[in-house]
């Protein structure tokens, strides 16, 4: 991994591949791990930018406020790339929105996987899993608060342990924890979502969404194809929230496709 240092810490990031650059932008309950089995088929033909978050991965927690749209900003600048396609998962398909709203010149597509919709009504599912997150922490269970993420995101509210591909759980345990733990900070400094007119966003847009994942983010899902002018609505069917984890050579031929465009 490289480094990126500035006056607020770090931000971790990894190039592979040549071609057009895309950015890939990982979930809030990963890190830029979550990507490594779409990775290579994409690298075929692009420069594939991976980074971590601050507080996520081995970028640091952040020492004072910050907006992920200015850090994106940064690490394109370093790296010098006036335009990109840009790849957002969960958390990280906000990001993506949000930048692609405040830089509109420098995104030359967008995907976003399972993002989150601001201010959006959850249901009593969603609260009762947010309620049971902040009791485990707030108890000190930090093992209990994994456990309980790991149910909601990797698994999801449709199937078993058993229905989950091998080794999936043991790769997001670390990252989650890391995340976990970075919380409070990446919290009180993150400026949050963005605001911004999505029907302003004029590039061709790709929403995805996994039929396993919660009934919520099916509809954010909707929603976001409904109010970005021409997006694409994409639904993955083995998929639960973390559809790269989930259907990765299905995503790679997806993004594939789009990203050629």
């Amino acid at each position: 991994m490289h480094m990126l240092s500035d006056d607020l810490g770090q931000l971790s990031y990894d190039v592979a591949g040549d071609g057009p650059p895309v950015v890939l932008v990982h979930a809030g309950v990963a890190d830029h791990h979550m990507w490594d089995a779409v990775v290579p088929a994409l690298a075929e033909q692009h420069t594939v930018i991976r980074y971590d978050l601050r507080g996520f991965g081995e970028s640091a927690p952040p020492s004072g406020p910050f907006s992920e749209s200015d850090d994106l900003r940064r690490l394109l600048d370093h790296l010098g790339h006036d335009r990109v396609r840009l790849v957002g998962a969960s958390w990280g398909g906000r990001v993506a929105v949000d930048f692609t709203l405040a830089h509109p010149d420098r995104v030359h597509s967008l995907a976003i996987l399972a993002a989150p919709w601001p201010r959006y009504h959850w249901s009593a599912d969603m609260i009762a899993y947010d309620e049971a997150e902040t009791g485990a922490l707030e108890a000190g269970d930090l093992d209990a608060a994994v456990r309980i993420n790991l149910d909601m995101w990797l698994r999801g509210p449709s199937r078993g342990w058993d229905d989950v591909a091998d080794g999936l759980s043991e790769q997001l345990r670390g990252p989650l924890r890391t995340s976990l733990v970075n919380q409070p900070l990446v919290g009180e400094h993150s400026e949050g979502p963005g605001a911004g007119d999505l029907t302003s966003i004029s590039v061709p847009t790709l929403v995805g969404v996994g039929k396993l994942d919660v009934a919520d983010f099916q509809d954010i899902a909707r929603r976001y194809a409904a109010a970005i002018p021409g997006a694409a609505l994409v639904e993955f069917a083995t998929a639960a929230h973390l559809i790269a984890m989930d259907a990765p050579d299905e995503v790679a031929t997806v993004l594939g496709e789009f990203l050629v465009r």
